[in-house]
């Protein structure tokens, strides 16, 4: 089994921590191959970058040459998985969905701790679009840039911990759920210390996308996800089917 994992960013070392962090808990016999955007923000915390990384998505994983079984999205909040549903006939799996469905298996609410505060409303937005708000007793922002989580590692820790520590005691979350594709393998070390399961979203997004892949299940295309028609787009860095 072949899972691509695409960074949402151009941040080269992100990607290949994601992958590491992907190919870590993916079964024995999954390959997991991490790509990088070719165009596109060094990291995504708005929606102009979120809405660019869309379609730097799409065209990465258009544009891979080989066959794959499985597409993760490691954008926490990010725009573009619907495009990708479009595009393709396997599984794709978005890493804001899988923690959060992932963590209401694990208690009755659940809180996120992702970057920036202004990253809080998107991620409000992609998870009420999703049917998985109710159960969602807050999301919280660790005061942490996207690129900073590599420069600073143990302050990120610490700050996360502070806010999953805070989503405990005062919105009564019952598990944490890491709101960033760069938080990629912290989960373990602030379960230690928030008391509570911690739920990495690339982690969950590899489980369910080899789930999805050993039942032979994809996407309906029946209406909502049905392939794009052919048309003639102008100026699109994209390769679309049947043009």
């Amino acid at each position: 089994m072949r899972i691509l994992v695409v960074n949402v960013n151009t941040t080269a070392s992100m990607t290949a921590s994601i992958a590491a962090q992907a190919q870590a808990i993916a079964s024995a016999g999954t390959e997991i191959i991490g790509l990088t955007p070719r165009f596109g923000a060094d990291s995504c915390e708005g929606n102009f970058e979120s809405y660019l990384a869309a379609v730097a998505v799409m065209d990465a994983v258009v544009n891979y040459p080989d066959p794959f079984d499985a597409v993760i999205q490691a954008g926490y909040g990010e725009h573009g998985r619907e495009g990708l549903q479009e595009l393709l006939d396997v599984p794709v799996v978005d890493i804001t969905e899988a923690a959060a469905s992932t963590a209401m298996f694990l208690g009755h609410k659940y809180s996120v701790v992702t970057t920036l505060d202004r990253t809080v409303p998107l991620i409000e937005d992609r998870l009420k679009l999703a049917g998985l708000q109710e159960r969602c007793a807050s999301v919280r922002a660790s005061g942490m840039a996207v690129l900073e989580l590599e420069e600073e590692p143990e302050r990120a820790v610490e700050a996360i911990i502070d806010q999953a520590l805070r989503a405990v005691r005062e919105d009564k979350a019952e598990v944490v759920v890491l709101g960033c594709g760069g938080m990629a393998g912290l989960d373990e070390q602030i379960r230690q210390r928030a008391g509570v399961p911690v739920v990495d979203g690339v982690a969950s997004a590899v489980t369910i996308a080899e789930a999805l892949v050993r039942m032979n299940l994809s996407t309906s295309k029946v209406r909502t996800y049905a392939s794009p028609r052919p048309k003639t787009v102008v100026g699109w860095p994209l390769i679309l089917p049947g043009s």
